[in-house]
């Protein structure tokens, strides 16, 4: 079957995109991610580097990695049961040691964990008009929870808002100096919290996303199958349409100075509201504009970076935990500091691509989980090489 070259470069702008907002919680306190006051107040450049991230890049790029799994599940339905299972399940495993032995961050037990759920829906589905309902009901679902969480929750802030000092010294020390089992106790711990968080609230939101993206991809939009001038305006409806809903909330928390109650739950809700919609915006875009982007040598680098989607996460966490924590760079820098540090990661990241499918048909991680997978679910080899 032939590569969509340019849902390759959707996949590889997601993978790049995350790294916009995952350098913040690399290079700072965990607190710090969604909370530019997390050391109780907020520097003017660290208030508009998060208010610009926030805008155009918090939770967009991990709602489309979610999208376009969802559409990956899609297309996975002519392998079987044993197949998706199999590949859902190594990836949870994947997931679980990336979380436990490299980083808290991980996204790939959360996307496994809910993939093995959320195939089965996209498969029953009889309509395209029923997969996205029930995609959008669920992600609605998600907000209605999260909306409940801020309404029940206290004023007093708890130390993942606001953490004490002591908080980040100790935080510090078992990400760079406390040795192999602190860090891996601590992040067990961070691990039972962001799958209790998983189950609650944002689980609903994943599955919602995912069969969103199902449903797109079944219906033949996610495909570039509509006509370039339905891309192109609905790309600048629905961006305009997202920035509309959120910026309001992002002023909202500006004045109140980020507080507990309101901002780490209630203000949330605009942007989770508008970012499915504010993303898609950014595909249409994309896909009204692939006639002219396509000839660009940088869409296709990018289109490399998306065919190894999951060995440049990873590659990404090496880099940054090697650079934040073996080399002690850990609470040194603002968050537009952090920033700069992106681009030099996207060109490892590019470079890498562009060298190894140069020689081989798939990424490293992805070839092992092809091959691992032939063997759990009992299908003969794929006759596909590195």
């Amino acid at each position: 079957m032939e590569r969509n070259v340019a849902l390759d470069f959707i996949r590889g702008v997601a993978i790049l995109g995350i790294l916009l907002l995952n350098i913040t919680a690399f290079g700072l306190p965990k607190a710090a991610y969604l909370n530019p006051a997390w050391d109780g107040s907020a520097s003017l450049s660290d208030a508009w580097s998060w208010a610009l991230l926030d805008l155009f890049a918090q939770v967009k790029f991990l709602s489309l990695f979610a999208l376009l799994f969802g559409a990956g599940l899609q297309m996975l339905l002519p392998r079987g049961k044993r197949w998706i299972q199999s590949r859902l399940t190594l990836l949870v495993l994947l997931g679980f040691m990336h979380g436990l032995l490299f980083w808290d961050g991980d996204i790939l037990l959360a996307y496994g964990l809910v993939g093995l759920i959320s195939w089965r829906m996209v498969r029953d589905a009889q309509s395209v008009k029923t997969l996205f309902n029930i995609g959008l009901v669920l992600y609605l679902i998600g907000i209605a929870v999260l909306l409940l969480l801020g309404a029940i929750s206290g004023n007093a802030p708890n130390r993942s808002w606001l953490p004490g000092l002591a908080d980040v010294q100790y935080e510090s020390w078992w990400k760079t100096t406390g040795g192999l089992v602190e860090a891996i106790g601590n992040r067990a711990d961070l691990l039972s919290s962001s799958l209790l968080a998983l189950g609650a609230q944002y689980g609903w939101q994943l599955a919602g996303l995912m069969l969103l993206g199902a449903a797109l991809m079944r219906s033949g939009w996610l495909k570039g199958q509509f006509s370039q001038r339905h891309y192109r305006r609905t790309g600048v409806l629905l961006v305009l349409m997202g920035m509309a809903v959120n910026v309001p909330a992002i002023v909202t928390q500006w004045q109140l100075g980020w507080a507990y109650r309101w901002c780490a739950f209630l203000l949330q809700a605009p942007r989770e509201l508008s970012a499915p919609v504010q993303v898609l915006g950014y595909v249409a875009l994309i896909l009204g504009f692939w006639q002219h982007l396509s000839k660009w040598k940088i869409v296709a680098a990018v289109a490399c970076v998306g065919r190894m989607a999951l060995s440049n996460y990873l590659l990404q966490t090496l880099i940054c935990t090697t650079l934040f924590y073996r080399f002690g760079l850990f609470n040194h820098f603002d968050r537009l500091q952090l920033v700069a540090f992106v681009p030099a990661v996207w060109a490892i990241n590019i470079l890498f691509s562009l060298f190894w499918l140069r020689r081989f048909r798939q990424g490293p991680v992805e070839w092992l989980w092809r091959q691992l997978t032939a063997r759990a679910s009992g299908s003969a080899f794929p006759r596909t090489s590195r």
